[in-house]
């Protein structure tokens, strides 16, 4: 039937009639919020190419979640930002008992209730040179690389992690990390693998203002993926999946949603998708020019993603986005009094 007993505006007509049908429905609960934690005490300073996010000492990350928990969001994502000192070429940092991150963990796990708390396993940040593990005659190690990675697996579930995210990209980690979990007791202890991660560089604000970890020289092609490649990524979920893994994602998320419609489809896996640095400094900058309406660009943005399939969503858009849903749906997240709790570096 054709024109006019079809006339698919009738259900386009009106913000109510608009929403009854909507196929795909945007939730706080979809988000991820990545934190960035720093050494020291009552730091908070915003990343200049990530406007909205911080640098956070302990003290002031446990008041970010907390004010996040409030607005809805349960889940965060990890980042250690240690000092220039505490470097090496082998990221012996990463695995340090009383690490940033592992301090990060035991402090969020203790005084905030009922959150995920998630860490990113990946040397690069506890590296002198930047790279994701091992570095000899110029190339990134694989198998030698592996046992770091197993070591700030282990660390970060001591700590407490409630899920692990390996970044590296290299070939066996997910086998791995699930053999040292494994054997150490931790077989519940989920990983969520960055599966199809991909050379980009819409991660440099994140490399050169989030982490301060960028490469002192060469690139990561040589673990990440082509960004012309699409079977390929298909392939290394594959073998994630194989390996243990019981999460998959895609980063970056916006310049790929091909690749996350295809995960979704071809695996029926939990799928998480990493809104990256360049994409939300890209939104952020043109907002700032006029150019675009932020808000609406953002909303529209997150729930493509999730229309192409993703579950689970990292984005540092998280805490901006779940103000506005609250505000749209007329129901604001009631704030989470918690008793005052104390905690010991």
């Amino acid at each position: 039937m054709a024109f006019p007993i079809q006339r698919p505006r009738r259900l386009r007509q009106n913000e109510s009639i608009r929403r009854l049908v909507r196929e795909t429905r945007l939730s706080v609960d979809d988000f991820i919020y990545p934190l960035f934690v720093v050494p020291g005490t009552g730091i908070r300073k915003e990343i200049s190419a990530l406007p909205g996010n911080y640098h956070l000492s302990i003290d002031c990350l446990v008041e970010e979640a907390r004010e996040a928990k409030d607005l809805g969001i349960g889940a965060f994502l990890l980042f250690g930002v240690p000092e220039a000192k505490d470097k090496d070429e082998h990221g012996s940092a990463g695995f340090a008992p009383k690490g940033i991150v592992q301090q990060a963990v035991r402090a969020l796990k203790s005084m905030v209730r009922d959150i995920i708390v998630i860490t990113d396993v990946c040397p690069c940040e506890y590296t002198t040179h930047g790279h994701c593990g091992i570095i000899k005659n110029g190339y990134l190690d694989n198998d030698a690389s592996l046992d770091v990675l197993a070591k700030i697996t282990l660390s970060h579930a001591e700590a407490g992690s409630d899920l692990v995210a390996p970044a590296a990209m290299l070939d066996g980690q997910i086998q791995t990390m699930r053999q040292a979990l494994d054997t150490n007791g931790f077989y519940n202890l989920p990983i969520m693998a960055y599966a199809a991660k991909f050379a980009s560089k819409l991660y440099d604000p994140f490399f050169k203002e989030g982490t301060r970890s960028t490469l002192s020289f060469g690139d990561k092609r040589t673990h990440q993926m082509d960004f012309g490649n699409s079977d390929e990524a298909m392939r290394e979920i594959a073998m994630d999946i194989e390996q243990g893994a019981d999460i998959v994602m895609v980063k970056p998320a916006l310049f790929y949603l091909d690749v996350v419609y295809r995960a979704k489809q071809e695996f029926h896996m939990p799928l998480g998708a990493y809104n990256v640095s360049g994409e939300y400094a890209m939104i952020q900058a043109a907002a700032q020019l006029g150019r675009l309406d932020r808000d609406a660009v953002m909303l529209e943005a997150l729930t493509c993603l999730k229309r192409a399939g993703t579950d689970l969503i990292i984005t540092y858009f998280a805490k901006q986005a779940a103000k506005l849903l609250s505000h749209r749906t007329g129901a604001a997240a009631q704030p989470l009094h918690e008793p005052a709790l104390e905690f010991q570096l």
